[in-house]
């Protein structure tokens, strides 16, 4: 049988084997840097001095709410998730990674933090506020660095130990379900939010490729469209955030916004070297939840943004 069979049919059987088998080989090579990312990050915690999660893109994030402050904004008592979370996100660079980041600062903390940061070679791509009148007031500094994850965490890790941030999980029991009717805010804003520590958040993908200095800048490390609900009760929420914005967008979103009784708080860059030029918008509300989702929502049409 085998001296009847056709050569060119066995060299097309032998082609498929050679081609199963290199799929099977790569396949197996794709999943260990999945592995080595996983060990990756559990050093990054440990030098951070946080736990912190993946995201589907390959991020992994770490949130850092001032579970410590207690700020008041016209009569609304702030939950961190609101307008208080700072956090760290690490994308994987080849051996190297790259960190992004926001930290919420008291006052006095602002220079003793930056100082130390800068001096470990942390770039401070930003500082400036994201609400007016909140008592204290918080200030907001962007960072950036690029080397190994490990020594990035060390520096951060550092630098946050001259402020107050916590850098443990708050006990405690389970928050108590949320107050706001989030399947109108998931119609209104054709997108699907969270419950996070008593807030609901939203996220909404710009369209296209954001970059910074080349690298990708994924929704987790900070291009995402943001919105967040805080109930305060009667059918009202509070409402905190910040859009992500081209330059032929900024003032058509602002006044729509104006128009719809939200006020905007701030207007300014994160990063330095963004490709496309990017400016972030601050909003706050106190007022009817339906009322504000239709003003956020008219907001969002002016925007260039991905199919949810």
């Amino acid at each position: 049988m085998a001296a009847d069979a056709d050569p060119e049919q066995m060299e097309t059987a032998m082609t498929r084997s050679m081609h199963l088998l290199t799929a099977t080989i790569l396949a197996v090579i794709a999943a260990v840097p999945a592995r080595c990312d996983d060990t990756r990050w559990r050093a990054v915690a440990e030098a951070l001095g946080k736990a912190g999660a993946e995201t589907p893109d390959g991020v992994f994030r770490v949130g850092l709410p001032r579970t410590d402050l207690k700020v008041m904004l016209d009569g609304v008592e702030l939950k961190p998730a609101l307008a208080l979370g700072s956090w760290l996100a690490f994308r994987s660079q080849g051996d190297q990674a790259m960190v992004m980041g926001d930290l919420v600062l008291t006052a006095g903390e602002v220079s003793p933090v930056m100082k130390k940061l800068a001096g470990e070679g942390i770039e401070i791509t930003a500082l400036h506020n994201h609400l007016l009148r909140a008592a204290p007031q918080t200030y907001y500094m962007h960072v950036r660095g690029y080397g190994d994850p490990v020594t990035l965490a060390t520096a951060l890790h550092d630098g946050l130990l001259l402020s107050k941030t916590p850098l443990t999980a708050p006990s405690g029991a389970a928050p108590p379900p949320i107050e706001l009717d989030t399947a109108l805010i998931d119609r209104t804003l054709g997108a699907k939010g969270k419950v996070n520590g008593g807030v609901y958040q939203v996220s909404l993908k710009r369209a296209g490729t954001v970059s910074d200095a080349d690298m990708a800048v994924p929704d987790a490390m900070g291009s995402a469209e943001a919105i967040n609900f805080q109930p305060t009760g009667g059918g009202k929420a509070a409402i905190a955030g910040d859009f992500v914005l081209t330059a032929n967008e900024v003032n058509p979103v602002l006044r729509i916004l104006h128009d719809n009784g939200i006020e905007v708080t701030a207007l300014h860059n994160h990063m330095l070297n963004d490709e496309p030029r990017l400016f972030f918008m601050h909003f706050w509300a106190n007022d009817n939840v339906i009322k504000l989702a239709s003003g956020l929502k008219a907001a969002l049409d002016r925007m260039a943004l991905a199919k949810q």
